[in-house]
C-alpha cells in the first residue's frame, strides 16, 4: 500500500481502537483517572496491570467505539489534562519501579481554544522533558496514527515499535498539503513526501521495529506484541538506571544524523 492508503486504513472507523488493545494485552487492570489539577480526559486510558507476569503502567490513546464515544473522546485528540494524567501515571510508575507501556493513536493533540487556554503546549513539553529523565523503562507502540507532538508526548521512549500499517509524522498530510499547496486534496502527495510509514520510520531510526498485523488477525497480532513488549521490557529492566537514561538520550541524538558524500 502507498503511504496515503495506509493513512486511510488507520483512520477507518472500524479499525481497532486503543481500549481494545488494553483489554487484549493487560490483565488484572486497575484504571486511574484524572490529572489532579482540572479534569479527567477520556481520550487517554491509563492504569496498572500485568503484561504476562510483568507489572506495568499502561497508557493508551483511545479514539472511541462509536460516534458518540468518539465525540466524547475528541476522536482521539487528547486535552492537556490527558497528558498531565499520563505524566502523573508515569511518575507513579517511576516511584514503584514499574515499566511504562504507551499505545499511541492520534491525529494530534486537541487544538481547540479551551485546550490552549488550559496549557496544551506546556503539557506536551512537560511530558517530553520528564520522559527523557524518567528512571524506569518506557516502550511505545504506534498502533494507528502518530500525529505531531500529540503523539510524541507519549513516544519519547527507550523503544518505539509500529504496527505495519501505522503512520508517524510531524504533521498530518492534510495539514501539510494545506500549508504547502493550499490544497488539502493533495494529501496523498504530502504523505509520500513526509515518509510516514513504518518502513520509513525504521529506516530513519525513529522506530526499532514493525509488528505484523497478520491481515487483520487481531489475536495473533496481540500475541506478537506481547512477546516483543515482554522481551524489550526484560532487557531494559536489567540495565542500571544511569545506562538506561544515557541510552535513551543517545537514541534521540542519533535521529536525523546523516553524512555527506564528499567524494562527488
Amino acid at each position: 500500500m502507498t503511504a496515503y492508503e495506509k493513512l486511510k486504513t488507520v483512520r477507518a472507523p472500524e479499525r481497532t481502537h486503543g481500549g481494545e488493545y488494553v483489554k487484549a494485552l493487560f490483565s488484572d487492570r486497575v484504571e486511574f483517572c484524572g490529572d489532579r489539577r482540572f479534569a479527567e480526559d477520556p481520550s487517554i486510558i491509563s492504569g496498572i496491570g500485568y503484561l504476562g507476569d510483568i507489572a506495568v503502567t499502561y497508557i493508551a490513546i483511545d479514539k472511541g467505539e462509536d460516534l458518540q464515544d468518539r465525540i466524547r473522546k475528541h476522536f482521539g485528540c487528547p486535552m492537556p489534562e490527558g497528558y498531565r494524567k499520563a505524566l502523573r501515571l508515569m511518575k507513579q510508575a517511576e516511584k514503584f519501579h514499574r515499566p511504562v507501556v504507551c499505545l499511541v493513536d492520534t491525529m494530534g493533540a486537541f487544538c481547540g481554544a479551551d485546550g490552549e487556554e488550559r496549557g496544551q503546549g506546556q503539557a506536551i513539553a512537560e511530558n517530553l522533558f520528564e520522559m527523557m529523565g524518567l528512571k524506569t523503562p518506557i516502550v511505545s507502540v504506534i498502533i494507528g496514527e502518530g500525529g505531531s507532538g500529540g503523539a510524541l508526548a507519549l513516544a519519547a521512549a527507550d523503544r518505539v515499535y509500529m504496527l505495519e500499517n501505522a503512520v508517524y509524522s510531524v504533521i498530518s498530510p492534510d495539514g501539510c498539503a494545506s500549508i504547502l499547496w493550499r490544497d488539502a486534496g493533495r494529501a496523498h502527495a504530502a504523505a509520500d513526501c513526509l515518509h510516514i510509514t513504518a518502513e520509513d520510520m525504521v529506516e530513519l531510526g525513529v522506530a526499532e521495529g514493525i509488528i505484523s498485523e497478520h491481515e487483520g488477525d487481531f489475536d495473533r497480532m496481540c500475541a506478537d506484541m506481547k512477546t516483543i513488549l515482554s522481551t524489550e521490557l526484560g532487557k531494559l529492566s536489567r540495565l542500571p538506571t544511569e545506562k538506561l537514561l544515557d541510552a535513551r538520550y543517545e537514541r534521540f541524538r542519533r535521529i536525523g544524523v546523516f553524512e555527506e558524500d564528499r567524494t562527488k
